[in-house]
């Protein structure tokens, strides 16, 4: 039973914290865009584009023709 004494006072005190970190979460704009960030990580643009994407693809496999 003393236990419980010590106990609702301190889940009280967890509680009315949480609920203070929530506001300011919501006050601060955390939850504004909720959409963006999924999106934004499959955009690939921190690499600038370079010139060789323009180029025709190299071939992989020897183009020289054996002697007859």
């Amino acid at each position: 039973m003393e236990t419980l004494y010590l106990l609702i006072p301190i889940s009280v005190l967890l509680v009315f914290l949480i609920g203070i970190a929530f506001w300011w979460s919501l006050r601060s704009g955390q939850f504004d865009d909720l959409e963006g960030p999924a999106y934004r990580i499959l955009m690939d643009d921190d690499r600038p584009p370079t010139e060789s994407s323009t180029d025709p693809p190299a071939q992989s496999f020897d183009t020289r023709r054996e002697a007859d």
